[in-house]
C-alpha cells in the first residue's frame, strides 16, 4: 500500500481524496464522489478535510 502523501499531479483541490484513494488502492473519482455525497449528511466533513490537508505531506516527486 502507498503512503498517505498528497500527490502533485492528479489532484483537484488539495489532493486529500487522491491521497486516500492511492493509499487504499481505489479510484480517486470514487473517493471524491463519496466525499461530496457525505456533504449532504450532518457532520464535520469539511473540517476533517481541512485537517487532513494540513496533516498529509506533499509527495516529493
Amino acid at each position: 500500500m502507498a503512503t498517505l502523501t498528497r500527490p502533485r499531479r492528479g489532484k483537484v483541490i488539495a489532493g486529500v481524496c487522491a491521497a486516500l484513494a492511492n493509499r487504499f488502492g481505489i479510484s480517486p473519482f470514487l473517493v471524491r464522489f463519496l466525499f461530496v455525497a457525505s456533504i449532504l449528511l450532518p457532520g464535520p466533513q469539511v473540517l476533517l478535510y481541512l485537517i487532513l490537508w494540513i496533516v498529509f505531506p506533499k509527495a516529493d516527486h
